[in-house]
């Protein structure tokens, strides 16, 4: 009974010995088979340690190779991802950078199956480095590492053309928006930052090291240097944009100091060449700090931007959508001429109405009798353009709106450029269904003069006016001219688009230049612009705004006999274009045509232009509405 007993016992104890046994086998073959090459990679980690050695990314120039955008070097602090660390040596980390320990603890858990060291904070003080120092021992795996830092020399200038970079993130990551990247890559999160970013990012190089347990270097080893990103000269005119931007900061200031427009908080310029398509300036306010963006934007920085009523991130020069206002009429006017709809010296009486839209006339009831082409041109009279509406059509004004290239994207190249909107008969249908969908003759006396439906972008009205000044030649926009290799030789021309001969008469162009240039002489709507030492041609424009205060345009060229610069402006909520848009224009063209001269630029000028501030004569821009 007893030796019984024990064979039981010896046979469980002999089971639980086996059992036991097969766990260690099992365990053994699974670190040494399955986990060996981890657990090889990790030892040797002791001893031998890569580190990415991040590229400078290439230089952004303006038109004459001026800086705008440049790096400069500075520390980062990384730690190695394959290392445990206690939440005690993340918390004095965290109290050293002024960072939040979770946060660490976060950017360790994303990179945990890589080797590459895991940055935790940029561009570090002379107060922090010589504090991480002074903790090194207390931090293993610590690390101090020289890096390129990205700096937007003039900060908010042409943010929405530059673009800013940032840290890629695991969404672009798992998502492949960014090819040949990896964790910790800076990359261009928007404008030509964003659009060009593979060109400007270069090759990262390789730095390896043998290292003690303690993570202490003991041996340089061979590395690869890292290969500088090439460089984008672009057609940007510092100079002009510079005076742009203050202008356009002076202007809403005041509008919204006077009372007149208490919500004059956003604006955009467009300023390019007609000769070309080359962009010299792009403003779009209000704007932001792109240096904001490079270590990491604070949450109180982005939410001060993200709860922005007026979209600083919005580059409206190319996405903002307005009414036309009574720029639309060039279309008109091109459209009726073209067509051999009116001719320039045929009178068209304006009783303050149209006969055959009673309830549509000018605001007030201005009555400004009869008018031929230039005069009503000048005068931006509204009744003389509802009756060239009529006679021309619908389907008529849809297809020169087209030709100038309203309803699509320019093809500038950034990323968010709208299309604008030309409504048609066909459009409002399947917008409104039933009879309220119906084209009338109203709509098409909107149409006209830019109300209703029609939308535009400033880029687009630039591209308009450069057609009619270039006799019917359309350019396609563009913002960089040359890309350069790192020693400063030509890498490549960017391919553009071969100009294209629009299908409108010179005589025509003609005819409309001459009401262009009427606008800025005695008895146009701005015939302040008179003052400029040369001619110029211009338009004022008001688009109605079912959200508040109309929107002031304005659009113009220099010099009126052989145009050299277009120049859009659009302020929302700032009421007449001539009051709100004109001022900015012109010390725009100012500005340029001293430059042009070979003037220094000059310092600290605030006050725009005798003259310009002055609102105009109650003649045709109040009509617009």
């Amino acid at each position: 009974m007893l030796n019984k007993e024990y064979e039981t016992r010896m046979k469980i104890m002999l089971l639980t010995a086996a059992v036991v046994f097969l766990v260690l086998l099992s365990r053994l073959a699974y670190l040494q088979l399955y986990k060996g090459a981890y657990y090889g990679k990790q030892a040797d980690g002791n001893r031998l340690r890569s580190t990415r050695i991040l590229a400078p990314r290439g230089l952004i120039l303006d038109k004459t190779n001026k800086p705008l955008v440049n790096n400069f070097a500075g520390y980062t602090v990384c730690l190695q991802p394959h290392l445990e660390y206690k939440d005690e040596t993340l918390a004095l980390l965290g109290r050293i950078l002024g960072l939040n320990p979770q946060e660490i603890r976060r950017r360790l858990k994303a990179a945990q199956n890589s080797y590459e060291p895991v940055r935790v904070k940029n561009n570090l003080s002379a107060n922090e480095i010589t504090t991480v120092e002074e903790y090194r021992q207390e931090i293993p795996g610590v690390m101090l590492e020289l890096q390129p830092e990205r700096k937007y020399l003039y900060n908010e200038l042409a943010v929405h053309a530059l673009g800013y970079t940032g840290e890629v993130s695991e969404y672009e990551l798992e998502h492949g928006l960014f090819k040949g990247v990896q964790i910790g890559s800076i990359v261009g999160k928007g404008g030509l930052e964003q659009q060009y970013d593979s060109i400007l990012r270069g090759t990262d190089g390789q730095r390896n090291e043998e290292v003690d347990v303690r993570g202490k270097v003991v041996r340089q080893m061979e590395s690869i240097e890292p290969k500088t990103g090439r460089s984008l000269v672009l057609t940007l005119d510092l100079r002009l944009q510079k005076a742009l931007e203050k202008a356009v900061d002076a202007q809403l200031k005041e509008l919204r100091g006077s009372g007149l427009a208490p919500n004059a908080y956003g604006a955009s310029v467009v300023a390019m060449d007609p000769r070309s398509g080359a962009i010299r300036a792009l403003v779009s306010r209000p704007a932001f700090n792109p240096n904001l963006f490079i270590h990491g934007i604070s949450s109180k920085d982005w939410q001060t931007i993200n709860e922005d009523l007026f979209h600083p991130m919005t580059d409206k020069a190319i996405s903002g959508e307005y009414p036309a206002g009574s720029t639309f009429k060039v279309v008109t006017g091109t459209a009726a001429l073209d067509l051999h709809k009116v001719d320039p010296e045929e009178l068209i009486l304006d009783p303050g109405y149209h006969w055959a839209v009673p309830s549509m006339g000018n605001a007030g009831g201005e009555v400004l009798g009869w008018l031929n082409f230039q005069s009503g041109f000048a005068a931006s009279d509204n009744v003389y353009f509802y009756e060239l509406g009529r006679r021309t059509g619908v389907k008529s004004l849809v297809e020169y709106a087209h030709k100038y290239g309203f309803g699509r994207p320019t093809g500038l190249g950034l990323s968010g450029e709208a299309s604008g909107l030309v409504p048609s008969p066909e459009l409002k249908k399947k917008l409104y269904p039933g009879s309220e969908g119906e084209w009338t003759l109203g709509d098409t006396f909107n149409m006209s003069i830019g109300q209703g439906m029609v939308l535009v972008t400033p880029i687009q009205l630039a591209q308009m006016l450069s057609i009619v000044v270039e006799n019917g030649v359309k350019h396609q926009p563009y913002l960089v001219e040359q890309i350069l290799n790192y020693d400063g030789s030509l890498s490549e021309v960017p391919e553009r688009k071969p100009p294209e001969k629009v299908a409108i008469s010179e005589e025509t162009l003609k005819l409309v230049r001459q009401g262009l240039e009427a606008v800025t002489q005695a008895g146009g709507t701005a015939s302040y612009f008179s003052s400029l030492p040369v001619p110029v041609g211009g338009k004022t424009g008001t688009a109605e705004n079912p959200h508040g205060k109309d929107h002031g345009l304005f659009i113009a060229y220099a010099p009126a006999d052989q145009p050299e610069l277009v120049i859009v402006c659009v302020v929302e909520q700032g009421s007449f274009g001539s009051s709100s848009a004109g001022p900015i224009v012109y010390k725009g063209l100012e500005e340029y045509l001293k430059e042009r001269a070979g003037l220094p630029e000059a310092a600290g000028a605030e006050e725009t232009a005798a003259g310009a501030k002055a609102a105009p004569a109650k003649t045709g821009e109040e009509a617009d509405n």
